[in-house]
């Protein structure tokens, strides 16, 4: 059987948060990472559409020799990730895995929560798809979910402008919305791989006794448990340490930006779906 990388997808720049720390935890493995640039933002489109689109980039990465694909992508996961599991992947070679961000973070909320009141900040469509009220319901039935969309925080990232006094403004306009909504939340999620690029601007309006979840780490250790449970998933993976960057936007666009979720530069190559 031949071995292949572990794909990566998301609708843009995010997911390289979560590569990040994966390829920091399991630096062996060998990656391959796919931004749907020229479509994104995913956060704004309608369940079919996400679900087509992540369906396309799913494809492509298992074409590309991917067993395991993880959609490092909120609204991907939110909108696309059931519908890819339980009809597109039984009609296909068997053993191909796909995995979403949402239920790894649900998973650990309980333990990070000490009250039970969790507040998601995230995409227009992750919050109406109310994937993790959901998610968290199952495991932590008595927590209360209070979610809130961001939908200027994404364009400040993509357009560079995390670090400028632009942002302080809309940090400060959801994050109160959130803790008027509940001020009883202490545990924030940031239920978009996006908003880690602007944690500093958020951890200082967040009040110090609440913590502010990044999935990154999260989402690295759930693959790496995964991986001990399903050894024959872990012998189907490429350990040469590789990771190939390909985008569906221009290469010198994504490269210019790539840097900034990665502190390093990269080299991509175009792809069309």
């Amino acid at each position: 059987m031949d071995k292949g990388p572990i794909g990566v997808f998301d609708s843009g720049y995010g997911g390289l948060t979560i590569l990040k720390d994966i390829r920091r935890m399991m630096p062996e493995y060998s990656y391959i990472y796919l931004g749907d640039n020229a479509r994104a933002p995913y956060g704004t489109r309608s369940f079919d559409v996400v679900y087509q689109f992540t369906l396309e980039a799913v494809k492509a990465l298992f074409d590309m020799g991917c067993p395991l694909v993880i959609l490092a992508c909120n609204t991907a996961s939110a909108k696309a990730l059931r519908n890819i599991q339980q009809t597109d992947l039984p009609a296909m070679e068997p053993g191909l895995r796909v995995l979403g961000v949402i239920r790894p973070t649900a998973e650990v909320i309980g333990d990070i929560s000490r009250n039970g009141h969790v507040g998601i900040l995230g995409t227009e469509g992750t919050v109406s798809s109310r994937s993790y009220d959901m998610e968290i319901s199952k495991i932590s039935p008595d927590f209360t979910v209070t979610s809130v969309a961001c939908p200027m925080w994404v364009p400040l990232v993509e357009n560079n402008e995390a670090a400028g006094e632009g942002a302080d403004y809309f940090v400060s306009k959801y994050v109160n919305e959130l803790l008027d909504k509940d001020p009883g939340i202490d545990t924030i999620v940031l239920a978009c791989t996006h908003y880690p690029i602007l944690y500093p601007k958020i951890r200082k309006v967040v009040p110090g006794h609440i913590k502010v979840v990044k999935q990154g780490e999260i989402v690295a250790e759930s693959l790496m448990d995964y991986l001990r449970r399903h050894p024959e998933m872990q012998q189907r993976l490429l350990t040469d340490g590789v990771c190939r960057y390909f985008t569906t936007e221009n290469p010198e666009k994504f490269n210019g930006l790539a840097s900034l979720f990665l502190d390093e530069k990269v080299d991509v190559s175009h792809i069309d779906l």
